[in-house]
């Protein structure tokens, strides 16, 4: 009796284990190859995304379209945005550190911001109105958090082949590309450091919404036409 008791016992725990381990596997590749799940420790992309909040992020939404002005990136920071993190404290508010899921933390070496330069565009701050310009046209930025002014600090940059011109939305509060003006690489950010791009806001549940993918940025002449 003793004997055939302890038996579906034990059947009872291989089954939990493999269970538990079957969905670890499908977890791992589901992040690895498709989805992601990122936190939000600050108030640089908002009012888009607010401190705390989770986020879901596809990889895979860029490879059947180039990245584009005016898209939301999460990228790898390193060699670019995180080597000055370390004694340069507000660089950290840009970061999108990966939160808890299933017990897996990622890099915070991660961050989001807003594309504003693509390869080759020259984009300056600012125009007579305050507006960032690129390639000699204004740049409308419905996005931007209340109040905040395209930027406070004044900017020539053309971006390379390769690269991207990057900021955040509440612009006050980012630390971004331009906190990198005249470090080596410039604040530039290589296409191929992109993770992917944010689909989902899942936490809390009170802003949980689906983030879509806005239309390309558009540009107007300086005259306002």
């Amino acid at each position: 009796m003793d004997q055939s008791e302890r038996q579906p016992r034990k059947l009872g725990w291989r089954f939990a284990f493999l269970a538990i381990a079957l969905a670890l596997l499908i977890s791992g590749l589901v992040r690895g190859l498709w989805l992601d799940v990122y936190y939000i420790p600050s108030a640089s992309m908002e009012p888009l995304f607010g401190a705390g909040d989770r986020i879901l992020v596809s990889r895979t939404d860029f490879q059947s379209e180039p990245v584009r002005r005016g898209d939301v990136v999460v990228f790898d920071g390193r060699g670019t945005f995180a080597p000055l993190n370390s004694g340069n404290g507000p660089l950290q508010d840009g970061a999108a550190a990966a939160g808890h899921w299933l017990g897996i933390t990622g890099s915070d070496t991660t961050y989001i911001k807003r594309v504003i330069g693509l390869p080759g565009d020259h984009v300056i701050c600012c125009d007579d109105r305050q507006r960032l310009t690129v390639n000699g046209q204004a740049l409308e930025e419905p996005y931007l958090y209340g109040g905040d002014a395209p930027s406070k600090q004044k900017f020539s940059v053309i971006v390379p082949a390769g690269r991207l011109w990057l900021l955040g939305d509440h612009r006050s509060m980012s630390a971004d590309s331009r906190s990198l003006l005249g470090a080596p690489g410039g604040g530039m950010v290589p296409l191929d450091r992109i993770i992917g791009r944010p689909v989902q806001i899942i936490w809390p549940l009170d802003r949980f919404a689906a983030v879509p993918r806005p239309a390309e940025t558009s540009t107007t002449t300086k005259d306002g036409q």
